[in-house]
């Protein structure tokens, strides 16, 4: 069984920075890609960030320049900073990776989820 777990969300105000980590558990022969998406009310699911085990990385236009995603493949662990945050970004942000659980398999995994609330 595989599991992600997200940390780091929270309240801040327009400007300000959050970082968000998330780690993936579990049975795991290798994951592919790690990534962010949000989803805020009434609207639908977003990719905000991703990153292959390539070193490939993309982001949505509305983040680019002001959030980064990075990995650290040894933890199974990506993170995702967050910085010049506005009240557009507020949403709850989830972790999503595409991983091997056993040799010949891949499946997307979601975690939980971590509210993000930027104040104005």
């Amino acid at each position: 069984q595989v599991q992600l777990v997200e940390s780091g969300g929270g309240l801040v105000e327009a400007g300000g920075s959050l970082r968000l980590s998330c780690v993936a558990s579990g049975t795991i022969i290798s994951i592919h890609s790690m990534g962010w998406y949000r989803q805020a009310p009434g609207k639908q699911r977003e990719l905000v960030a991703r990153g292959t085990n390539a070193g490939e990385t993309n982001y949505a236009d509305s983040v680019k320049g002001r959030f980064t995603i990075t990995r650290d493949n040894g933890k199974n662990t990506v993170y995702l900073q967050m910085n010049s945050l506005s009240p557009v970004d507020t949403a709850v942000y989830y972790c999503q990776a595409n991983i091997s659980p056993v040799v010949g398999a891949w499946n997307n995994y979601w975690g939980q989820g971590t509210q993000v609330t930027v104040s104005s």
